[in-house]
């Protein structure tokens, strides 16, 4: 009787936080750890030390040391290579097509990304609206003082959710957690755009519209679709050009789905009244054009940046090995393999 081959995992990064379920899938697979140092040496490590791995674990850390998985990379990983998993809802590092060819599963995170990321749309929204961080600037720059002996605020009026319109472009995990969690600060309705419409069970308070409506009626738009071909510079001058005036504009996805060069532009103008996000477009250079304008609220991508939250992302990518080991399919497939494997 033949023994199947004991499934031997690569872990491009340390996965620290997770090491209690790593031991866990110790007892039915063996896990090693990259030693590549860089692009050149991961490709022929893939051919030497790392030959007959089943199942790759990465996370966008990695991506200093491999590179961007693409069609290069999927020439040269091991035919016994069944499964990568990524940790991170965004898999934009991945070029799925190629490793489809060859039969690798290719798998994100999904469930543990949604709230920490809705977490800080709320964050952003709140704070691009009432222009919190515009007050405490000032403030820790010594202008409260002056202000109220002059008989003024330090900043200009700003607005509240009542009687405004949310958009979310992008109704995935996320987008829902994002509306749930902002449904309750009053916003007097909630618009989305998805390339489908979802179940009505899902959809609950949100009404599904077409992108021209979307850009013509909401006064906050908060961006949660992925990055691909397709959605890249999706926000431009064009589209940015159909919204509302003052329109409040969040990003919580990846920052080159906006065409970054065009917003200090917009926000000068007026027609962005404020900018909130948490990703940019040439990350980690940000213009300083872009974030020193006082109606912009950014953050160094910390969506899903905290203990918890990470703990959780790489604790799903254990889940999603460990898922194809004992199925031959992982937990959660990324949408352009959905059905192929």
């Amino acid at each position: 009787m033949t023994t199947k081959p004991r499934a031997k995992v690569l872990r491009t990064s340390p996965f620290s936080l997770s090491e209690s379920k790593w031991n866990e899938l110790r007892k039915i697979a063996d896990v090693i750890d990259c030693e590549s140092t860089n692009r050149d040496e991961f490709i022929r490590d893939l051919q030497t030390k790392y030959a007959d791995i089943t199942n790759i674990a990465r996370d966008f850390d990695s991506l200093a040391i491999t590179g961007r998985l693409d069609a290069e990379i999927a020439k040269h990983v091991p035919s016994t290579l069944k499964t990568i998993s990524h940790c991170g809802a965004g898999y934009d590092q991945i070029d799925v097509a190629p490793f489809t060819e060859i039969g690798v599963q290719v798998s994100n995170v999904t469930d543990p990304v949604a709230g920490p990321t809705a977490d800080t749309a709320v964050f952003l929204v709140l704070g691009a609206m009432r222009r919190f961080v515009d007050g405490h600037k000032a403030l820790i720059a010594g202008q409260w003082p002056k202000a109220a002996a002059e008989g003024r605020n330090v900043i200009d009026m700003a607005h509240s959710p009542q009687g405004k319109t949310l958009a979310i472009l992008g109704m995935g995990g996320i987008g829902r957690a994002i509306r749930d969690r902002l449904t309750p600060f009053g916003f007097d309705k909630i618009i989305y755009y998805n390339r489908n419409r979802l179940s009505p069970e899902l959809e609950k308070n949100a009404q599904y519209v077409s992108l021209d409506e979307l850009y013509r009626t909401a006064d906050v738009i908060v961006i949660g679709i992925p990055l691909n071909a397709n959605t890249r510079h999706m926000i431009n001058k064009e589209s940015i050009g159909k919204m509302k005036d003052g329109v409040v504009l969040v990003n919580i996805a990846r920052g080159a789905i906006i065409d970054e060069a065009v917003l200090p532009e917009m926000i000068k103008s007026g027609k962005i009244g404020a900018f909130g996000s948490d990703v940019f477009e040439h990350e980690p250079e940000v213009s300083p054009e872009l974030y020193n304008l006082p109606n912009v609220v950014s953050l160094p991508h910390l969506g899903t940046h905290s203990i918890e939250a990470s703990r959780n992302m790489e604790e799903w990518v254990v889940e999603n090995i460990e898922s194809f080991i004992k199925t031959g399919k992982v937990k959660t497939i990324v949408p352009e393999q959905k059905g192929l494997f």
